[in-house]
């Protein structure tokens, strides 16, 4: 089990990006709330298409054209 294998597709790396984003931006515009830290763990996760967690369960959300390297 390597913990810093690749294992996060292109639409789970877009959809985590874009509500890491929205969490942290929640944190300066309305809720004063440590969410946002949970926005940034999103953020880096997608950035680099790496999740410990993922990992650690089993799980990949690659297609088969991503893990072969076709997209």
């Amino acid at each position: 089990m390597n913990l810093l294998a690749n294992n996060v597709g292109k639409v789970d790396r877009t959809v985590r990006v874009v509500l890491g984003v929205l969490l942290i931006a929640n944190v300066f515009i309305a809720i004063q709330h440590p969410v946002g830290w949970l926005g940034v763990i999103m953020v880096i996760t997608g950035a680099f298409g790496i999740c410990p967690i993922y990992s650690l369960l089993g799980v990949n959300t690659k297609s088969a054209a991503e893990k072969i390297g076709l997209k």
